[in-house]
């Protein structure tokens, strides 16, 4: 695990030179088609030499949820201990961690319908509008979002408005998972956090210049993209897109699309320092790598 831009694909393959693992993408962006540029997806020769799994799943115009995340990762687990192999779970979606350790709670599926009709009302009222609207039905879930969160703010809604009940007791619901393994866990964290700051605006300088906005141009002619798929939500393609309809120039692209990374680290390293058991390693250690073969070696053989 680890913040955006702390060398999490760098450390799998070396783990993958050492030890006889398969690689399970947890990122949420990573699973799309043809977006491989703002994802940082490994390149093809990255994926030959080890075995990917969760990457290019499915469509930018398709939804993946937590609930699927776990049901896939369970199956690949299960399926690679057979394989008398280790399943090395790599990313920086929390979400899908926590989900994983935890289990999910009994939230309703998403209805299309619902969904529709609250980008009808956002579109004409906009979203701090029905943040207003969540605070009167789900107090306690409307305290921890932003105004403007609209995919949080659209899910927690949508529960609301389909199962009549407010999501934040729907999760107190959620009952504890039982895992048929035992998590090693590790973490990749900035012992600087402007050097990661500066790692960040390099990467995204790099997006640019080998061609963010033109995957993006290309995308939007092959799929019927909109803005409100959770596709188009992630960081890059998100301002991207803005910068295509004109709203914003390419500087402004460059200074939200640093701006929306740096804040993605910052609620990453949040999650994992709230986050008991975790081994963590420092990012910039140039010693991190044997450092990390030799905690999972000793991890591996601890009865």
């Amino acid at each position: 695990m680890g913040p955006t831009a702390s060398g999490k694909t760098p450390l799998a393959l070396s783990l993958a030179r050492a030890l006889p693992v398969e690689i399970v993408s947890v990122d949420s962006a990573q699973i799309y088609r043809g977006m491989d540029v703002g994802t940082a997806k490994p390149s093809p020769s990255e994926r030959s030499a080890a075995p990917h799994h969760l990457i290019d799943i499915i469509d930018p115009t398709q939804t993946y949820s937590a609930a699927r995340f776990r049901a896939d990762a369970l199956r690949l687990i299960n399926e690679i201990a057979a394989r008398g192999r280790i399943p090395l779970l790599v990313g920086g979606t929390m979400l899908y961690f926590k989900a994983l350790r935890e289990g999910l709670s009994e939230l309703p599926e998403s209805d299309a319908g619902v969904r529709a009709q609250l980008d009808a009302e956002a579109a004409e009222r906009g979203w701090p509008a029905l943040h207003a609207e969540l605070s009167r039905a789900d107090p306690k879930t409307a305290a921890r979002l932003k105004p403007n969160d609209a995919q949080r703010i659209q899910r927690a809604l949508e529960v609301f408005r389909v199962s009549g009940v407010p999501m934040s007791q729907l999760l107190v619901r959620g009952k504890p998972a039982v895992l048929p393994f035992r998590l090693i866990e590790l973490a990749l964290v900035p012992s600087d956090r402007g050097a990661l700051h500066r790692r960040i605006e390099e990467r995204f300088d790099a997006m640019l210049k080998v061609g963010l906005v033109e995957e993006l141009r290309a995308l939007r002619k092959r799929y019927a993209l909109r803005p409100g798929l959770p596709s188009m939500r992630c960081v890059g393609y998100r301002q991207a897109w803005q910068f295509l309809e004109g709203e914003i120039d390419r500087d402004e692209l460059r200074n939200r699309g640093i701006f929306a990374t740096r804040q993605l680290a910052k609620r990453q390293l949040t999650w994992l320092r709230a986050t008991p058991g975790i081994r963590s390693f420092d990012c910039f250690d140039p010693a991190v790598v044997a450092k990390s073969i030799e905690f999972l070696r000793r991890e591996i053989q601890a009865p």
